[in-house]
């Protein structure tokens, strides 16, 4: 016997509740596109830039704005595409799209990266001659920008964990901008152009420690492992510790983005005319001790037979 028990979050008893969520949802759309028309027009700006003014920090700068349009893009995927309706062919819906394009991100910032670094080994072997006023006048767009989209995101990085990692996302930029301003004002009053390398190297290991993150992350997720913070030895504890519950096994836990976690597993109760109670039980405690809001659990008089497979 099993049935698929969920604990939805509810956001409010009325109809003027769900409009509001809308309203909130509908409005952070907005800055998310907002702030991506105005990071991504620059992205291109900036590539250009990097290249007239021969800058490889303006282009390393340009490969750490590259994460800002694609966390923004993937924030408003998650709103828009990630709001679609679950079919026949896609029982969970569209949630995945989103870790599809972090991880495609992640894999294309690494090729970036290195291009960047072999890049600078050669500069520092073979100096250029690099246009520091130009730099600095794109490196001072940059930072405006940066300011302008931190401003859009402000408001509702409170509210929503999307719009949070994108506020956080353009934060970090802003201090890659403001270390390739300093890094032009350098090479204008000294004609030391090994800065402009030695800033590029800075901002790419900056950003790979946080790609290798991401693509960590999505990696273990498409591989639907166990989302990090959580312990299957807790949550098997856990559940054995519920009133009624004498024992768990065929227990799994996986993701399907960050932040929607799902759980199966049987559990063998002591009482099998309080099966339905017990359920509910550990159903609560799943949301409430390690927010797994959908869990399939199937209670049991006994456990069932371990026949082909192997059981946690």
């Amino acid at each position: 016997m099993s049935e698929n028990v969920d604990v939805p979050v509810v956001a409010g008893s009325n109809g003027a509740a769900r409009l509001a969520h809308e309203h909130v949802k509908n409005a952070n759309s907005r800055m998310l596109l907002l702030a991506l028309i105005l990071t991504g027009t620059f992205l291109i700006a900036e590539v250009i830039g990097s290249f007239a003014f021969n800058s490889l920090a303006l282009l390393s700068d340009a490969a750490h704005m590259l994460t800002d349009v694609a966390a923004l893009t993937i924030a408003l995927m998650a709103i828009r595409i990630g709001a679609r309706a679950a079919d026949d062919r896609r029982t969970f819906g569209y949630r995945r799209f989103e870790i599809l394009a972090a991880a495609f991100n992640a894999l294309m910032l690494f090729a970036v990266a290195i291009y960047v670094l072999i890049e600078a080994i050669n500069r520092f072997r073979d100096p250029e001659p690099v246009q520091s006023t130009g730099m600095l006048i794109v490196a001072v767009a940059g930072l405006i920008i940066n300011l302008i989209s931190m401003r859009l995101l402000r408001s509702g990085k409170e509210r929503s964990l999307n719009l949070k990692g994108a506020y956080l996302e353009v934060w970090a930029d802003m201090l890659g901008s403001i270390g390739v301003i300093g890094g032009a004002v350098a090479i204008r009053f000294t004609g030391l152009t090994w800065i402009d390398p030695v800033v590029a190297v800075g901002i790419g290991l900056w950003v790979l420690p946080r790609t290798w993150i991401l693509l960590r992350d999505t990696a273990n997720i498409l591989l639907e492992g166990v989302p990090r913070g959580l312990s299957l030895d807790a949550i098997r504890q856990a559940i054995a510790g519920v009133p009624g519950v004498q024992s768990a096994h065929d227990l799994h836990v996986w993701s399907i983005t960050s932040d929607y976690i799902s759980c199966s597993v049987h559990i063998v109760v002591k009482d099998f005319s309080l099966a339905e109670s017990i359920r509910g039980r550990v159903a609560q405690m799943l949301a409430q001790s390690f927010q797994i809001e959908h869990a399939t659990i199937q209670t049991e008089s006994k456990p069932c037979a371990e026949i082909g497979s192997a059981h946690t």
